[in-house]
């Protein structure tokens, strides 16, 4: 694809890096056919094609118009086109850098505006957001139903392990996610610790930044970014730990993006590659202990299980079968439903800034699922879970809280 960047970009890092994505492209077209708004709306430009495009005219210097900010919107930035795209665009990085243009170029409606501030700057800070979340949960039937799905009764964390190990790993607490699920972590720590590795939270640890960067508000985003490094690099740079574990898989591949997304800061470059690199999902994490969950769970779990694969393990960071190879190699019967490639419609905050489109693509995954049989449904990711739980009166946990309570079982 020919380009010609106007000034005000050209040069520029991300200058750079959107012009060798814009080249790489040859507008084939395949992407269209795994996207899951173009599947609905039937739009071209609701379609990654078309949205690079709008993004390409925008960066030759095309004024942008509210139209223009609506299709980029209404991307879910699920990356299904990147992991379809014979030529490997970037597709995520360039709305990123598009986005972000048009945010500044294009005054948003009153309402709109008030509605993503408070998301950005309400759902990062864990201190405000889960007392507002119990409060939430009490008022519940009084809320719009964008607000109703995401007030989900919390299951109980249960005991966090005190034992010592001399394998260490960090783990990720978030924002949302101790408030909506305190469990997830907690069955991590507690499966982890049964096989010899002690799991740590750093309080001033939090959000990953995903929250406010895809919202626009890139420079908070890496200040939240920032803090999480600060926060983590006691126990990195004294050899403490040997990893940092992500059980919520939207932050995993954000914060495994933190090299690249700090690239152009001299001061945290070189940590935040460091840090990156010492990321796992949770499943690249227990797939080396295949064989001693199969000598403790085999014959544990007798009921099918459907597990959803959330489009930030499976096309963000490029990770699929692990899950599911942990579960069979534990003796569990785990299936994927039909069209398992496609985004369930949580996507972060777009669930409640396009409930319509949310809902509907929800609506089909479930159908899809529980075409499957299965009795539980299980995911990687909190955003996923509390979505798909919204529809359904199955059961629907992270997957590591299948295998807790399966070991809990072996224990009693």
């Amino acid at each position: 694809m020919q380009t010609n960047l106007a000034d005000f970009i050209k040069g520029t890092p991300e200058g750079d890096e959107a012009e060798a994505i814009l080249r790489a492209c040859v507008h084939c077209g395949f992407c269209t056919a795994t996207c899951p708004t173009y599947q609905l709306l039937g739009d071209e430009l609701d379609g990654p094609r078309g949205r690079i495009y709008l993004i390409k005219q925008v960066l030759e210097g095309v004024e942008p118009t509210r139209k223009t900010q609506l299709h980029l919107d209404r991307c879910l930035t699920c990356r299904n086109c990147e992991s379809t795209c014979p030529s490997g665009v970037k597709y995520g990085r360039l709305a990123d850098i598009g986005r972000r243009v048009v945010e500044e170029r294009v005054p948003r409606p009153f309402k709109d505006r008030v509605k993503r501030t408070t998301l950005k700057e309400f759902l990062p800070r864990g201190g405000l957001f889960k007392p507002a979340f119990k409060a939430g949960q009490l008022v519940r039937p009084l809320l719009p139903s964008s607000l109703r799905d995401k007030l989900q009764p919390a299951r109980a964390a249960g005991p966090w392990p005190r034992r010592e190990h001399a394998r260490k790993m960090l783990a990720l607490a978030g924002c949302v996610q101790p408030a909506m699920a305190p469990d997830i972590n907690a069955a991590t720590a507690r499966v982890l610790d049964s096989l010899g590795v002690q799991l740590l939270e750093v309080p001033k640890a939090g959000c990953c930044g995903a929250v406010r960067f895809h919202m626009n508000d890139q420079d908070g985003g890496r200040d939240d970014m920032r803090r999480n490094i600060d926060a983590w690099w006691p126990y990195v740079e004294s050899g403490q730990v040997e990893a940092i574990v992500m059980t919520a898989s939207g932050c995993g591949v954000t914060v495994k993006e933190y090299g690249h997304l700090l690239a152009q800061d001299l001061q945290y470059a070189a940590k935040a590659e460091r840090i990156s690199a010492m990321t796992k999902d949770l499943s690249e994490i227990m797939q080396d202990f295949e064989g001693e969950l199969n000598a403790r769970m085999a014959g544990r779990i007798q009921e099918r299980i459907a597990f959803h694969p959330p489009c930030t393990l499976q096309h963000g960071q490029q990770i699929r079968g692990k899950v599911e190879g942990v579960l069979r190699a534990a003796g569990v019967d785990v299936v994927l439903c039909a069209d398992s490639h496609l985004c369930c419609g949580s996507a972060g905050t777009y669930s409640v800034l396009h409930p319509e489109i949310a809902h509907e693509l929800r609506d089909r995954k479930l159908a899809n699922l529980e075409a499957t049989g299965a009795k539980e449904i299980v995911s990687a990711n909190i955003g996923c879970i509390g979505h798909l739980q919204s529809g359904t009166g199955t059961p629907v946990r992270h997957w590591i809280e299948l295998v807790d309570r399966a070991l809990a079982g072996v224990a009693a």
